[in-house]
């Protein structure tokens, strides 16, 4: 399936349905009054997030999205029937904002939340609205009200414990099918990955967390250059970042110091709050190093670098040391969740029972 994580499209409500005028004729029965039902309202537009669902190619082709309009209203006291709703399944993780001004209407970030991204009008009232001990036969309606209009945005953000960040051919889609059960393209030419890729990575029973693979980055990334700058948006989200390094280049020119400076540099300019995330550093294709030179080249490495973080030195190809990374790595998930989840705020102190030399334990 192609992945996409921009789509425009267009949504109406349904509009609402008119009221009616009518009198109540029936024989023998003069001054039968009004009875002139009102419409009924509109159809809505609902979001729904759908965790089956993890890209908005649907919404690619098919831009123009209304709910039926209310049923008009008639006589006999009989009300229009109120519009069909229609709902619009997206990913987890979809942010859908206004076409025009860019402003944020809403965020699924829960499986399986609704919210309503267009109402439908209110349906107008009939006659029998309008009936009072002054106004006998009113010949008085409303017409319908008219559904919500709007331009939409939707642009997809991923939902992932833990993002991979590095240069193309740096392995981090080695890495990720190494360590999950994703399985991503891998070839030997830069660009490979041409899209995200989510892997859910188990620890041990009940113990799991999800990685993501974004396209590569260069230098220039935060200017456009390269792929990887269209979806720096779905690291936004994780709690840690992975910078995999290429321990061993294929070209001996390079400097994968300066290359992973450069990674870091584009990622200040493109989110300063992207930046300030946990990252560690992975040093990658350990088993193209010498054993008797592996020490020294990461020793070099950090010194140059100036890296103050945890480091990490694995191969992706033949997994040698993985096993203790994502341990870590789950433990560093699994200690961030509780402190989100934790209840915030002090406890009040005529409460805490810690407190109280009479308590006991």
């Amino acid at each position: 399936m192609k992945f996409v994580d921009e789509a425009f499209i267009d949504v109406a409500a349904g509009d609402g349905g008119n009221g009616c005028v009518s009198f109540r004729h029936e024989k023998y029965k003069e001054f039968g009054g009004p009875d002139g039902g009102d419409g009924g309202r509109g159809g809505h537009v609902f979001a729904l997030a759908d965790p089956n669902l993890n890209t908005l190619v649907d919404y690619r082709y098919s831009r123009r999205h209304e709910a039926r309009r209310g049923g008009h209203g008639m006589g006999s006291d009989m009300f229009g029937a109120a519009g069909s709703d229609i709902t619009l399944k997206m990913p987890v993780g979809t942010i859908i904002s206004d076409a025009n001004t860019g402003q944020v209407l809403h965020e699924l970030l829960n499986p399986g939340e609704v919210i309503t991204i267009a109402k439908g009008g209110d349906g107008g009232f009939g006659n029998l609205r309008f009936k009072s001990s002054i106004n006998r036969a009113p010949r008085q309606k409303t017409p319908g009200w008219p559904g919500e209009r709007k331009n939409l945005k939707l642009e997809l953000k991923v939902l992932a414990d833990v993002g991979l960040l590095g240069m193309p051919n740096a392995g981090k889609s080695t890495f990720i099918a190494a360590v999950s059960n994703a399985r991503p393209k891998i070839a030997d030419y830069p660009f490979t990955t041409l899209h995200p890729n989510l892997g859910v990575v188990r620890v041990g029973p009940e113990q799991s967390f999800v990685v993501a693979d974004i396209p590569g980055l260069i230098e220039g990334a935060s200017e456009g250059a390269g792929l990887g700058h269209q979806f720096l948006r779905h690291l936004q989200r994780t709690r840690l970042l992975l910078h995999i390094v290429d321990l061993a280049p294929f070209d001996e020119g390079v400097d994968p110091v300066a290359q992973a400076r450069a990674i870091v540099a584009e990622l200040k300019k493109y989110d300063p709050a992207l930046h300030a995330k946990p990252r560690w550093l992975v040093l990658n294709k350990l088993d193209m190093v010498p054993a008797e030179e592996r020490a020294a080249r990461v020793q070099d490495f950090v010194k140059r670098s100036k890296w103050q973080g945890p480091v990490f030195q694995i191969s992706a190809l033949t997994r040698e040391g993985c096993e203790p990374l994502i341990k870590t790595i789950y433990q560093h998930v699994q200690a961030q969740q509780q402190a989100e989840n934790a209840p915030a705020g002090e406890v009040d102190p005529r409460f805490d029972r810690s407190l109280d030399d009479d308590y006991q334990s």
